[in-house]
């Protein structure tokens, strides 16, 4: 299309919603902060007749169209996005947008198709499948415990150095675990937190304290006796989770896509054992 084409088109659009969707200049075209808007509605109308074709076609076996992805920082980078590279090499007219974040995000209302996520609390007007088992552990460094002592129970935790990691939904400094007794909780403390679980996950290997972290990361540091479990009586689940939209349930695309992450990640769990 010529410029002048789509200036006319964008011109009428302005004037059908009463809006100034772009600022012109001699030099310069720039969006305005309803033109974004208008852009994200304009994505989502898209996405919805994707829907509908996936909806009526219920035999499609190969996704097209774009699909918007969305995780937490650490998990986002080291396992996700492995997954997310694999769907695109096996679905060539699948358009992925992988973004990470390091709080919780309401897929629907923020315009994600899925959220690749760590923990089991749901929101109930979320659609959830399971992808892969998960559960955090409690570690520490061979040096920190020898210097500190090991401890025995859950209660000696708040009298040690604990790496406190806020990331996404988990409250800060409360440790929820399953152990003999049931679930306990317990408050920790440290010189040290961050929201960055790789951070933490360093700090613990230098010796610093006491970390929670998931199995799927720490698997290789205790297999090379780097960090070693601490109470080992004590899990948190954490399982994985594709999180997507009710309307999504009946996407052909959304699937295709949960499927080929499960396969993804069951194999790299294989791998890692």
């Amino acid at each position: 299309m010529s410029p002048a084409y789509v200036t006319k088109r964008v011109k009428m659009l302005e004037e059908a919603i009463g809006a100034r969707l772009i600022n012109r200049t001699t030099r310069r075209v720039a969006i305005t902060e309803d033109g974004e808007r208008t852009y994200r509605w304009a994505q989502r109308i898209l996405d919805d007749v994707d829907n509908l074709y996936d909806d009526l076609s219920s035999k499609r076996t190969t996704p097209r169209g774009s699909l918007r992805i969305c995780s937490s920082f650490g998990f986002g980078r080291n396992i996700v996005a492995p997954a997310i590279s694999a769907l695109a090499e096996k679905y060539p007219s699948l358009n992925l947008r992988f973004e990470v974040f390091d709080r919780l995000v309401d897929v629907g209302a923020e315009g994600f198709d899925l959220d690749v996520r760590v923990g089991d609390d749901i929101a109930p007007h979320h659609i959830a499948r399971k992808l892969a088992e998960n559960h955090r552990i409690l570690c520490a460094s061979p040096d920190y415990l020898h210097r500190a002592g090991k401890p025995s129970s859950l209660s000696e935790l708040p009298c040690h150095q604990c790496l406190v990691i806020k990331e996404r939904d988990h409250p800060f400094g409360l440790w929820r675990l399953q152990g003999p007794r049931g679930e306990e909780a317990i408050k920790v403390r440290g010189q040290l937190s961050t929201n960055n679980g790789e951070i933490a996950v360093d700090w613990a290997i230098q010796g610093r304290g006491i970390l929670l972290r998931s199995i799927w990361d720490i698997r290789s540091l205790l297999d090379s006796g780097r960090l070693v479990q601490v109470l080992p009586s004590y899990v948190q689940s954490a399982n994985v989770w594709a999180v997507y939209p009710e309307r999504l349930d009946s996407s052909a695309k959304i699937k295709v896509c949960i499927e080929s992450l499960k396969e993804h990640l069951a194999s790299m769990n294989a791998s890692r054992r």
